[in-house]
């Protein structure tokens, strides 16, 4: 018998087809997340229960604040700002770059304020995905040019060391930070999750310096000390989690998004937005500078 984690709760009900990347935007007191497959951004006040869902004109990786307002996508033919409160308005490219086969998948703003933002190719071929990192200006340098599903990215609280997974090596990455922020070096394994156990997918970071990671097709989300240790699993009713994420007015709220794509019979959780409130402590994540 497999016991689900107490106080697990459905934040949003939804079908999303491939929910993903939820992000805790602190200025709105809302999280953000988005339905890649379904072209969605949606945002989900907890206070409040209001929620939106904004079309975007194409496939969407991953949707982050900007300081200045509105949001910083990553779309399928590269990365773009919206203006607005919720609608898609004021559309316009940071970054063009339209690749045949390719889209984007899951980013991260780092400390700096800068994108970092993955791509990958529909059929998962390995070599076939990037990881670049954006300044507001629009300037665009590739960090990994060898990727084959980028997902998740984090960064330790004092910044030091990134987390970086690309899904199919069934590894959990650290890298060294330069004093900048610009680059990163020494690539070394922080975890491997084993066969069986689904693959890794998106991750956060705790204040404790933590590694919380979704597993795809394993039902779970994992907690990772900063040394590669596991100390901690939550086990979901949902195959597919995707990713994870802290929010909350003091940020100890764990929200996980989930997918239904590839399900023949996918729980009625499939594609919601779930919740554990109380589950750790959060680190405030950055907006977008530009």
């Amino acid at each position: 018998m497999t016991t689900y984690e107490p106080g697990l709760e459905v934040a949003v009900q939804a079908q999303a087809t491939l929910g993903e990347g939820p992000t805790w935007d602190a200025a709105r007191s809302r999280l953000i997340w988005i339905d890649i497959l379904g072209s969605r951004v949606n945002t989900y006040d907890p206070a409040t229960d209001r929620r939106t869902v904004t079309a975007t004109e194409q496939h969407v990786g991953a949707a982050k604040p900007r300081t200045g307002g509105g949001l910083v996508l990553n779309l399928r033919d590269g990365v773009a700002l919206y203006d607005g409160e919720d609608a898609a308005t004021g559309f316009r490219w940071l970054h063009h770059d339209p690749t045949p086969g390719r889209r984007a998948n899951d980013a991260a703003v780092a400390p700096d304020g800068s994108l970092w933002a993955g791509t990958m190719r529909y059929d998962e071929a390995p070599g076939g995905g990037t990881l670049s990192r954006l300044t507001g200006d629009g300037e665009v340098t590739t960090v990994l040019d060898d990727v084959a599903v980028s997902n998740g990215t984090g960064w330790s609280p004092d910044g030091r060391l990134m987390y970086y997974i690309d899904s199919p090596t069934r590894r959990v990455d650290v890298f060294d930070v330069s004093a900048d922020g610009q680059s990163v070096t020494n690539r070394r394994q922080l975890a491997v999750i084993e066969e069986g156990a689904g693959f890794p997918d998106g991750l956060t970071v705790d204040a404790d310096g933590c590694v919380w990671v979704a597993l795809w097709d394993g039902g779970a989300v994992r907690r990772y000390t900063p040394s590669g240790a596991l100390d901690r699993t939550i086990t979901l009713p949902t195959v597919r989690p995707t990713a994870c994420a802290f929010g909350g007015a003091d940020l100890t709220d764990l929200y996980i998004t989930t997918a239904r794509v590839g399900l023949s019979a996918p729980h009625p959780m499939s594609g919601s937005l779930l919740v554990v409130p109380g589950a750790g402590k959060g680190v405030a994540q950055p907006a977008f500078t530009g």
